[in-house]
């Protein structure tokens, strides 16, 4: 018996997606994760506190970003929510007022968590990617690792991975030495690890 077609998922699901979804479309399919748990969260959080004075505002680094906690991105087909994202200022130097973002970023931050992990690194990496996203970061709350990626003739090179209590210079943000411990300081270990 043949399948039937698949629907081709459009911004109106995105927008019917119940509130207590991260609603996002990937290669035309809909994708709907729950809101992050607290390890995830506070990853995101941290890494937002740690980059926005010397890189957002310029205290105590260069400045030249704009920052932003999941923005909403268009890009050709496909809405994606990142966990952070951040723009040049020489290419945005004000958000549009707009309900979304349409200009691809030049950096993305996805903080892992069980349920998300394959659609980040299998289904969102490759767009961001073939939009000419510089770098990207993978944050994993669980294991305590930071993974630093740079596009390279249009395919992901992985640059370094970082882990538990490092110091670390991480392009594109390596003007400043971030504390990994920061990132998991407000979050218990699991048992086992």
């Amino acid at each position: 018996m043949a399948e039937a077609a698949k629907k081709t998922a459009t911004y109106e699901d995105v927008l019917a997606a119940p509130p207590t979804k991260v609603a996002e479309i990937v290669d035309g399919e809909l994708f709907l994760s729950p809101r992050p748990a607290s390890p995830h969260a506070l990853a995101a959080s941290a890494i937002a506190e740690e980059l926005g004075p010397p890189f957002k505002r310029g205290r105590g680094g260069p400045g030249g970003w704009l920052i932003v906690y999941e923005p909403e991105l268009h890009l050709a087909s496909d809405v994606l929510v990142p966990d952070l994202a951040g723009w040049r200022r020489e290419r945005m130097p004000l958000a549009p007022n707009a309900p979304f973002f349409a200009m691809a970023p030049d950096w993305v931050c996805e903080v892992l968590s069980p349920g998300s992990a394959r659609l980040d690194r299998k289904g969102k990496m490759p767009i961001y990617g073939r939009e000419g996203v510089r770098n990207a970061w993978l944050v994993d709350p669980t294991e305590r690792t930071l993974e630093v990626y740079r596009l390279v003739a249009e395919r992901w090179s992985l640059l370094a991975t970082f882990a538990d209590q490092e110091r670390v210079r991480a392009e594109p943000f390596e003007a400043i030495e971030l504390d990994l411990a920061i990132l998991w300081a407000d979050v218990e270990r699991p048992p086992g690890r």
